[in-house]
């Protein structure tokens, strides 16, 4: 009886380690399959938290463009008495202030024309367009005031595939004195006068640029006077063709000598515009352009420059003037 308790408690010994044996075994393969399935899932993440982090750096860098202009061709919108090839950035208001003194052949007698009696004119631009802008002007000489427009119809590229920068310029002008037996307005467009003008441009280097510019002028109201048979003739043709060449040569980064030189290409009847030669100094900061020189051009509006300019370089008779302009960018 003994040996059969013995044997039997042996039997429940041996039942109860298989027991333990097969639990222990269940319970590795479950950890095992627990850590594989946890490993496998944080390797799905970190695959899918990188791809959203590649596709989310793609989207925060975009795409760098050059721009292929060529830049600062001139300083600014003036050369003296020309327009430049320039149209100023969109948003931008410009406050110009232009004057010019007397002739200075009469000596000390006026200062060499600083006490002469001076035209001066007062411009306001503004660029509401990319390359397109819209300005007014008023000026003392016959009270004259003018709206003008400014487009740039091409610009040089750095690669050369454009070669040049090609701008047009135009204004309208009217003459707002009262009327009198000095100036009879009838009808009132005799008050009104114009010019156009395609400003051909080229940077050839860092330092020297160089523009043409063949111009248009034209007044509806031309003097004239009587010959001996009664014939009412003309002094001026209503129409008059002229070309301008401006330049400018940078010395520092703030300094350029700039000139100009302005030939008639018509005839008047009653007198022959003298050409235009003149040239100065140019000092350019952030936000201003100042510009001084010597020149025979005393109006401030193209197309009287063009049609009437009486003064001759070669005998004395040229001035002293300056440009101030200012800029502000909105």
């Amino acid at each position: 009886m003994k040996k059969h308790l013995t044997y039997s408690s042996s039997i429940k010994g041996i039942l109860k380690a298989c027991v333990l044996i097969v639990l222990s075994c269940s319970l590795c393969t479950l950890m095992a399959q627990d850590s594989t399935a946890t490993a496998h899932g944080a390797k799905k993440k970190g695959t899918a938290t990188k791809t959203v982090g590649q596709k989310d750096t793609a989207a925060a860098t975009p795409a760098f463009k050059k721009n292929p202009y060529v830049k600062n061709t001139f300083e600014g919108n003036y050369i003296i008495d020309n327009q430049t090839v320039m149209v100023p950035i969109k948003g931008t208001f410009e406050f110009v202030i232009q004057h010019r003194f007397g002739t200075v052949n009469n000596g000390f007698s006026d200062l060499f024309g600083l006490f002469f009696g001076a035209n001066i004119m007062f411009s306001f631009n503004y660029v509401p367009l990319n390359n397109l802008q819209l300005g007014f002007a008023v000026t003392n000489e016959n009270m004259m005031v003018d709206w003008n427009l400014k487009y740039a119809l091409l610009k040089q590229t750095k690669d050369g595939s454009v070669p040049v920068s090609i701008t047009y310029y135009g204004n309208v002008a009217m003459d707002t004195r009262k009327k009198d037996s000095t100036n009879l307005f009838s009808p009132t467009a005799d008050r009104f006068s114009y010019y156009s003008e395609i400003i051909i441009a080229r940077k050839f280097s860092d330092k020297f640029s160089l523009q043409v510019s063949p111009n248009l002028s034209a007044v509806n109201n031309s003097a004239g006077y009587v010959d001996v048979n009664g014939n009412q003739d003309p002094k001026w043709n209503g129409v008059h063709f002229a070309v301008a060449v401006s330049g400018r040569y940078k010395i520092s980064d703030g300094s350029a000598i700039i000139a100009n030189y302005d030939q008639p290409l018509a005839q008047q009847p009653g007198n022959i515009p003298r050409p235009y030669i003149s040239f100065g100094l140019e000092f350019k900061t952030s936000g201003h352009d100042f510009e001084v020189f010597f020149g025979n051009y005393s109006s401030l509006l193209p197309q009287n420059n063009n049609l009437y300019n009486p003064n001759d370089f070669a005998k004395g008779q040229f001035l002293i003037g300056f440009n101030i302009s200012r800029l502000w960018n909105f």
